[in-house]
């Protein structure tokens, strides 16, 4: 029989130094970076006042914060495979309960949803569903994405294309599903809550922006000059 004992040896000291990693983080933390940002925590110790919930994928290589350069306290984040929001009704679970906390308790002004660049859950799903057969949650969770694979199946892309027109496609149908939910439909129609879809590009650290008007994505300077025009009227 094979000789398991050194590679479990290895795969433990590996997890020790991993969470010697984090615990070193943390004493930098508390040592170097939260003297710095003393009033700021402070300030944060017994409330929030987000302005944007920020859904998307709980991808490791995705960093809202750092992407977005905000501080603490500005973000409501909520990260999930794939960054889908399951229509209402659909899939009452965790991400319906954030949603609705974000947009009713802390009255957050914004939800951007972002996906991004190399998805393994947009992998998956144009793999179809024998590629995630040994995980049925995830499965059963890749079936909030469905319609965007049948979209995107219609196009006749080639394999190098489909993963992501799948990322575009699933960031414009989970903001159909964000809509369907009543907080963020009542807040939207009463002009009090905006939506927006981004996607990441992990390799070159830019963001396209989903313009609903014209259905497609823009780079960050137009979206920005459009913006700024509708803001100033």
């Amino acid at each position: 029989m094979p000789d398991h004992t050194h590679s479990h040896d290895v795969h433990s000291e590996s997890c020790g130094c991993d969470l010697l990693h984090l615990l070193n983080g943390v004493d930098e933390f508390a040592r170097n970076v939260f003297p710095g940002d003393k009033e700021l925590f402070r300030s944060l110790a017994h409330s929030q006042s987000p302005h944007t919930l920020f859904i998307t994928c709980a991808d490791s290589r995705v960093s809202p914060e750092l992407i977005t350069q905000t501080r603490p306290g500005e973000l409501f984040v909520c990260r999930n495979i794939g960054n889908i929001v399951p229509a209402y009704g659909e899939m009452l679970g965790g991400v319906s309960a954030v949603v609705e906390f974000a947009v009713l308790a802390l009255n957050v002004r914004q939800i951007v949803l972002c996906g991004h660049t190399d998805c393994g859950a947009m992998k998956g799903l144009a793999a179809g569903p024998e590629s995630t057969a040994d995980m049925p949650t995830v499965q059963a969770w890749l079936r909030n994405a469905e319609a965007a694979r049948s979209v995107v199946q219609t196009r006749g892309l080639n394999e190098n294309q489909v993963v992501q027109a799948l990322v575009e496609e699933n960031v414009r149908l989970q903001l159909t599903h964000l809509r369907t939910h009543p907080a963020v439909a009542a807040r939207v129609a009463q002009g009090q809550l905006q939506l927006q879809g981004w996607v990441y590009d992990i390799g070159h650290g830019t963001i396209s922006v989903f313009d609903d008007t014209h259905g497609r994505f823009e780079s960050l300077g137009s979206a920005r000059t459009r913006l700024l025009k509708d803001t100033t009227g």
